[in-house]
């Protein structure tokens, strides 16, 4: 998420802090890198020229130039515009209505019929009930994939009957969920490969008849700005309430997320990070800056890991890890766990210095396939390897590796790797004011 983006205003700041002083040439070229690093991920060339002036405005002011720190005020000046342009505020759903109808509207291959069945997930475990409605008879097969998303995470399917036009699916929809007390009413429209007039008539006929909460424009965020053009055309004709930015895990420029909200005045409420149907996330843009900034977003992480994470054993494992009595049984366990909270380069990127130190340990790699890896290593070993890492030699790896599909070298690797995790979070516990890794998922 935003990683280009995010690792080049890291090291402008970087830069900024290697001086001390700053003059005003330091903070005029520093502006010209952060323009340069905003267009290059895509974001729209009058909302970085807006952004640039007003910085500009604070940046180079006295008060700043002759701080303690001038370079932490710069970036405390960006970290509040770069907020300003993603949204001031988290925007919940709005549900008062029982039922509450929400529209999901946008282009066809933006993730409508995904995106549907992740929010049905998302409100059903905040113990609402859901109906999803199938109101796309365009589309080959898009009624039958909603009902098959619905199979996967139980969630009731309204689908059209015979020849039934989309606004009078929905009426019936609405009318059975009033019947049967359903809390909320997803609706997932059908869309077009562009914008037409056709098309627009069919979601505001959608619009009068269904009276939704909320309508929601799903747009994919590696369209980067055609999604800034796309959103100001449905807001135009539906004044949608909000935006879900789709595929933004795949999208290493992200500028849609920031250029929408500048550009329509609608914030981003959601936004999707992986194929899974877990995957989405409330959007914050206070945390999303910070991410950005490289200050991390704990506040997430730990919402992340209560949902996902067995506080009970993850208790046991910070108790162990004080006491230096981790083996290989609690790192396959923190590995599950972990893969079930999404991908590990994103978990470091929410903790507050923590990329930067793993970054130093030889051979880490945070992908997903790494983990599987490792994963399956342990698996191949037998209890007294796990308990006592110590006792693997080298016929023992060699068993290992076969055992896992892997190398003696990928065994070497994984042993090492857990050796200087311990040490980290040995060294982590030494100082009052932080944590270590594994406390932050309880």
């Amino acid at each position: 998420m935003f990683e280009n983006l995010s690792s080049k205003l890291q090291g402008i700041f970087k830069k900024l802090r290697g001086k001390g002083k700053l003059s005003e040439k330091d903070v005029s070229l520093a502006l010209k890198e952060i323009k340069l690093a905003l267009l290059e991920a895509d974001v729209n060339y009058k909302v970085v020229k807006e952004f640039i002036s007003t910085i500009s405005e604070k940046a180079l002011g006295k008060e700043v130039l002759e701080s303690l720190s001038p370079a932490n005020q710069v970036t405390k000046i960006v970290h509040k515009e770069l907020i300003n342009i993603l949204g001031i505020g988290f925007q919940d759903l709005k549900i008062t209505k029982r039922p509450s109808i929400i529209m999901l509207v946008g282009l066809q291959g933006c993730g409508k019929t995904t995106t549907a069945a992740k929010i049905a997930l998302f409100l059903k475990q905040k113990k609402l009930k859901v109906l999803l409605v199938a109101t796309d008879i365009y589309r080959p097969a898009a009624i039958e994939q909603l009902q098959i998303l619905g199979e996967r995470i139980k969630v009731e399917v309204f689908a059209p009957k015979n020849e039934q036009n989309p606004v009078s699916t929905l009426i019936s929809a609405k009318e059975t969920a009033t019947l049967d007390s359903y809390d909320v009413v997803i609706v997932d429209t059908a869309g077009r490969l562009h914008i037409n007039e056709e098309m627009m008539q069919e979601l505001i006929s959608m619009k009068q008849k269904g009276d939704p909460e909320e309508i929601l424009l799903v747009a994919d965020a590696m369209t980067g700005q055609d999604a800034v053009n796309i959103s100001k055309s449905f807001n135009q004709d539906l004044n949608i309430t909000g935006v879900v930015l789709t595929k933004l895990d795949g999208d290493a420029r992200g500028g849609a997320a920031f250029s929408i909200n500048m550009t329509i005045n609608k914030p981003i409420k959601l936004v999707g990070i992986g194929e899974k149907l877990e995957d989405l996330e409330v959007f914050y843009p206070e945390r999303m800056a910070s991410r950005i900034l490289g200050m991390g977003d704990v506040l997430s992480l730990v919402e992340k890991a209560e949902k996902m994470m067995d506080q009970k054993k993850a208790l046991e494992i910070e108790d162990k890890i004080r006491k230096q009595n981790i083996d290989l049984n609690d790192f396959l366990l923190q590995i599950q766990q972990i893969k079930e909270m999404g991908s590990l380069d994103q978990i470091i990127s929410m903790i507050p210095g923590m990329g930067n130190q793993l970054k130093g340990i030889s051979g880490v790699n945070f992908g997903e396939k790494s983990l599987k890896t490792n994963e399956a290593i342990i698996l191949s070993m037998t209890k007294e390897e796990r308990e006592k890492p110590s006792i693997i030699c080298g016929s023992r790896r060699r068993r290992i590796a076969l055992g896992s599909g892997t190398t003696p070298n990928d065994v070497n690797k994984l042993l090492g790797q857990f050796e200087q995790m311990k040490q980290l979070t040995k060294n982590l516990f030494r100082k009052p004011k932080q944590r270590n890794l594994f406390s932050f998922f309880k």
